[in-house]
């Protein structure tokens, strides 16, 4: 489980594919590693294959993980976002996100005002229906705050407002419009939606 607080910025040092998979490597500096834990990589949660002292740590990435994610994509010298499971005595600062990436979503636009950055990503009809209006969704792992929802015949238009700190520590800053990112809606919602099922069926 983790916040969607990202915790640093990792370059990519290795991305190799195994057959219809892929194995990265990150260095993320963490030289208190272990074997088996699960970090997020991009909203993405994976799990620690290998790593040494210096923090290099890597990761398998399944052909289920690449068909629903953005990490495909990455490439040597690129840059992932990185958060640390959370823990008991954790400050939950974010929201409950599970690195179960729903899909993906596009980024259609970017201005800058005031100092922030507005965004507006395409989400898919199909995950647009558990998004409201100052409710949470992770991006790339991000927890952000949705400030406004358009219907489109395209999908759902999503407005998220991207604070300095977060446009400086994340790899948001790197993003060009067109470009895909991972999606987590709020779980509750889905949670919601399946307990209801049986009262809304005629």
């Amino acid at each position: 489980m983790f916040s969607g607080i990202i915790e640093k910025r990792a370059r990519v040092s290795l991305a190799a594919p195994r057959g219809g998979s892929l194995e990265i490597e990150l260095e993320s500096g963490w030289p208190d590693l272990s074997l088996g834990e699960s970090i997020a990589v991009n909203g993405v949660c994976l799990t620690v294959t290998q790593f040494d002292d210096a923090g290099r740590a890597r990761f398998f990435i399944s052909p289920e993980t690449l068909a629903r994610t953005n990490l495909g994509g990455l490439a040597v010298g690129q840059f992932a976002n990185l958060e640390r499971a959370v823990t008991l005595d954790t400050r939950l600062s974010g929201h409950l996100v599970q690195g179960h990436v729903d899909g993906l979503a596009q980024l259609i636009e970017r201005v800058e005002a005031h100092g922030a950055y507005k965004h507006v990503f395409l989400l898919p009809q199909a995950l647009g229906r558990y998004c409201v209006e100052k409710g949470s969704i992770a991006l790339n792992g991000i927890s952000l705050t949705i400030n406004g929802l358009e219907d489109r015949d395209d999908g759902i238009a999503v407005l998220v407002t991207i604070i300095p700190h977060t446009w400086e520590h994340t790899n948001l800053n790197a993003l060009a419009v067109g470009d895909a990112l991972n999606v987590e809606v709020d779980v509750m919602a889905k949670y919601v939606e399946r307990l209801c099922l049986p009262y809304l069926k005629p």
